[in-house]
Parts: structure tokens; C-alpha cells; sequence
């Protein structure tokens, strides 16, 4: 792999400090991921991000930060909008969220969307969240263009981020996962979430219905408990190690998905990069905040 391409929403972060105050930062599930995986990528792979923003200084601010964090920003500019921001909550380290999105110039990041720069044997990743900010027009031309650039030998990796606030209901939510599903080669669902949403029973259900929606990987997480790795009919589970003090779980799961696929790219088997992303989703729990200092797992 010589690229990795995230596509969604990266906001403006409120997130509290721990003393009664707000620090201002730039994060966003699929932005997460993307900055996680270049913590952890070799050097000569690309980290990219695809989305929409403003003309405003915050927009500019942010493509710095990208920039400044080694990820070449791909963004669309809106003139008549800006970004979008939230504000955390925590509690015994469970995350809440506050969101103000109505103007986010992400929402129109594939209007005139008609091609992803990525080729043969790159990875493009993009989230349950990304599909959910767009009009329907934009979903169907985001999936057509995956759906394209995995023919031509680029891997699609896809996150349901089950997120029903976003949606119409929960069977519009429900449906537009599915079909982000049948056009991916890997799947990364968590399963409180699929369970509430979908009705699963256990890992294994989600893993079942994911693969029968098309995806050829299926990597189910699921907190602190074993992650379970569906490849066809081939089944294997993965314990992570315990994290005896969890600070923030915010964007767990996004590290765990970035060092995952980074190992998987770089050779590793399956179960190998599930214990890369267990690893860094430790180190990143353990902190406070989305985006914070890691090393790059040792793949065993």
C-alpha cells in the first residue's frame, strides 16, 4: 500500500482538560483514524484525507493542522459554509457529545465528488457517519465510486459507526449501513452498537450478517472483550490485554481500526493486526481526548 485515504467529517473539538475547562483541537472518526494510522505507518506510506470545508479561518486552520500532522488534506472548498463542531462530556470515561453541524461544509463533500485519489493497492476507509451527513444523492455517489475504485484494486475498508441521531430513523440508518457493507472488503463494526441497532444476539450474528452483505473480512469489536475476525467461514477470535485504569474512550475505536489496517497492509495476518489495534486502543484510552501522543504496536 503506498496510500491510505480516509473520507468524512473532521470538526472543530471541545473536549474538557480535567481542571473545568475546554481545549479547543480538530477530530472526527474517520479524521481520527487517519491521524492514528500515521502515528503508526511507515514513512513511505501516504496518509490522506477527503472532505469539505469553508473558506473561513477555522477551515484554514484546520487544513494546517492536517498538514502539520503529516496528512495530505483533499478539500473541497465551500464559500458559504465552515466546519462543524462539538463538545465532550465525560463521565467515568464514557463520552457524550453535543454537536452543532447544520452549516459543516462536510455535508457536501461528494456533491461533485467524481473520483477518489487513490489506485490499485491502496486503502480508502470511510464510516457509517460519513454516509450519514451526506443527502441521499451523496451517499449513492460516494458508494458508486467505492464500489468502482475496489474493482480496480483498491481496498475499501468501512465502519459502521452506528450514530441514529444522524439519520431519519433507525431502519433509514439500518438500510444505508448495509449497502456501505456490500461495497466493502473489510468491516469494522462494533457490537454495542450492531446489538441495539441491528438486534444481534452476539459477535458471531454481526459477523454473519456482514459477511452476507458483502464484506470478505469482518472484524467485530467488542470493548474490553475478545474481538472476534470473520475471513470467509474462517473464524478466530482475538483477547485484548486489560486496561486497568480508562481514562477517555473517545476514539477507541478509531485507533483500533488505524492500527489494524495499517499492520494488515504491511503483511500482518489477521489476528496479528487485531493485537496492533487492542494495543494502540490501550494506549489511547489511557489518555485523555481523541487525538493523543502513541507508540506504534510491536505486531506479535
Amino acid at each position: 500500500m503506498s496510500r491510505f485515504l480516509a473520507v468524512g467529517e473532521c470538526m472543530i473539538e471541545m473536549a474538557p482538560d480535567g481542571a473545568g475547562k475546554f481545549v479547543m483541537g480538530f477530530a472526527g472518526d474517520t479524521f481520527n483514524t487517519a491521524w492514528y494510522a500515521r502515528q503508526v505507518a511507515p514513512p513511505n506510506v501516504e496518509i490522506a484525507y477527503l472532505s469539505a470545508v469553508g473558506t473561513d479561518k477555522p477551515s484554514d486552520d484546520m487544513a494546517a493542522f492536517m498538514r502539520e500532522a503529516g496528512i495530505v488534506p483533499h478539500l473541497r472548498r465551500r464559500a458559504d459554509q465552515t466546519v462543524g463542531l462539538y463538545l465532550v462530556s465525560l463521565e467515568e470515561g464514557e463520552r457524550t457529545f453535543s454537536y452543532w453541524r447544520s452549516a459543516a461544509a462536510a455535508r457536501t463533500l461528494a456533491d461533485d465528488l467524481d473520483s477518489l485519489p487513490v489506485g490499485a493497492g491502496d486503502t480508502v476507509f470511510f464510516s457509517g457517519i460519513t454516509l450519514a451527513i451526506l443527502p441521499e444523492a451523496g451517499r449513492r455517489r460516494l458508494l458508486e465510486l467505492m464500489a468502482r475504485v475496489r474493482s480496480d484494486g483498491v481496498t475499501v475498508a468501512f465502519d459502521p459507526n452506528l450514530r441514529p441521531r444522524l439519520w431519519q430513523g433507525t431502519e433509514d440508518m439500518c438500510r444505508w449501513i448495509t449497502r456501505g457493507a456490500a461495497v466493502a472488503d473489510i468491516a469494522l463494526p462494533s457490537f454495542e452498537d450492531e446489538a441495539a441497532y441491528f438486534g444481534d444476539a452476539d459477535t458471531d450474528v454481526t459477523a454473519e450478517r456482514y459477511s452476507e452483505a458483502g464484506a470478505g473480512l469482518v472484524v467485530v469489536k467488542d470493548g474490553p472483550k475478545p474481538v472476534l475476525i470473520r475471513a470467509g467461514r474462517a473464524r478466530e477470535t482475538v483477547a485484548p490485554d486489560c486496561v486497568a485504569d480508562v481514562v477517555d474512550t473517545t476514539a477507541a475505536g478509531d485507533s483500533f481500526n488505524a492500527a489494524f489496517l495499517m499492520a494488515l497492509a504491511d503483511g500482518g495476518s489477521h489476528a496479528e493486526a487485531a493485537r496492533a489495534g487492542c494495543a494502540l486502543s490501550a494506549q489511547v484510552i489511557g489518555r485523555r481526548g481523541a487525538l493523543v501522543p502513541v507508540q506504534a504496536p510491536v505486531r506479535t
